[in-house]
């Protein structure tokens, strides 16, 4: 092959060669965002994002190069889960550190925040803060990707100690506690009944089922008294009234209208 057409289809891959080559720290990167998580709902009027640090920008300070800045992520995290849901006072989130250096091969991550409560007159009535740190030892070829997976990483923990410090020290000025669920009611199986409620099966009393008319008290049954026994002069007789002669059943003898049948009185 001629020269002169190396030389052209050289030119030709050189920029797909280029392109090769940078394009591991190309990649896109997801932004780190926190609304998936449980909010953070505070009884104060509203909230405030303060940035009390700012990066130097210049070595050993390498946080530009990361695909999100710490600082960027913590403001995320207190927008995303900080919520206002009071009448009165404020909260300040303030990000007091948000560092990532550069030594060697080694990479220093480091992060703080603060939660205060103020009245509407400005005096502190609450406060909480939480810090991480982290570290990375090792090839920084793509330190974009390093600084990434870093800054992540942190987050993860400062999520985590965050919302712990203010369960700890903030717990009065959470409006979202869960209360434990309400255990079921069960009466023991020799527990006596409550007075006032009708008792079961003791003996001697009629037995009470509920009110045919529901809002309306209970009304027992009527109980009738026993039926009295004959007199032993009325017993119906079971013996011969005559020893040794077989018994004979008396004639019938229909009762007058007014009087009641009488049991010695047996029909044929």
């Amino acid at each position: 092959m001629p020269p002169a057409n190396l030389n052209r289809r050289f030119v030709l891959l050189l920029p797909l060669a280029l392109a090769a080559c940078g394009g591991n720290d190309e990649v896109a990167f997801d932004a780190l965002r926190y609304n998936d998580l449980p909010p953070i709902q505070l009884n104060v009027a509203s909230i405030k994002i303060e940035q009390r640090f700012v990066p130097s920008g210049v070595p050993p300070d390498v946080s530009n190069q990361a695909p999100s800045p710490p600082v960027e992520a913590l403001k995320a995290m207190a927008s995303d889960r900080l919520q206002a849901f009071g009448t009165a006072n404020q909260a300040v989130f303030a990000i007091l550190d948000a560092t990532l250096t550069r030594e060697g091969n080694v990479i220093l991550g480091s992060m703080a925040v603060s939660l205060t409560i103020l009245s509407d007159s400005g005096t502190q009535l609450g406060f909480a803060e939480a810090r991480v740190q982290s570290r990375h030892t090792g090839q920084l070829d793509h330190i974009r990707r390093v600084l990434y997976e870093l800054t992540k990483s942190m987050m993860i923990d400062m999520n985590i100690e965050f919302e712990y410090q203010i369960r700890r020290n903030l717990r009065t000025w959470l409006t979202n506690t869960v209360a434990p669920d309400t255990p079921v009611e069960q009466a023991p199986l020799n527990q006596s009944p409550s007075a006032g409620q009708p008792q079961y099966g003791q003996p001697g009393q009629p037995y009470r089922s509920q009110s045919d008319q529901p809002g309306q008290p209970y009304q027992p049954q009527q109980t009738y008294p026993p039926t009295p026994a004959y007199p032993p002069s009325q017993a119906y007789p079971l013996t011969s009234p005559n020893p040794g002669q077989p018994y004979q059943q008396p004639p019938y003898q229909a009762p007058p209208p007014d009087q009641p049948y009488s049991p010695t009185q047996s029909p044929q």
